[in-house]
């Protein structure tokens, strides 16, 4: 049933009270719960981003979360999402937390 809405991948990036508050882990957390594929970290000026791949309609899922409802004690001022596209294969194993 996932397959016939093909793969897609996002890139992400959230700001507001993101870091210190356990964002990353809820989102990868989330992001394996969807049944998907990337990557979140911290970034030097204080935002989140990262990438996320998998059936259409689960992106879009956490692509709610990551705008709407976050980690319990985070407080998200804006999600972006940019380089949008359909893929062929998934380009990560898992879900990972960077450093």
């Amino acid at each position: 049933m996932a397959g016939s809405e093909g793969l897609v991948s996002v890139d992400y990036e959230v700001s507001g009270r993101v870091q210190g508050v356990f964002f990353r882990k809820y989102t990868q957390s989330e992001a394996k719960r969807l049944g998907l594929v990337g990557w979140v970290q911290n970034t030097s000026h204080g935002t989140v981003q990262g990438q996320a791949q998998g059936p259409a309609a689960r992106v879009r899922e956490l692509q709610e979360w990551l705008r709407k409802i976050g980690s319990p004690q985070s407080r998200i001022s804006r999600a972006e999402f940019t380089n949008e596209k359909e893929i062929a294969a998934l380009e990560h194993a898992d879900f990972q937390i960077r450093k």
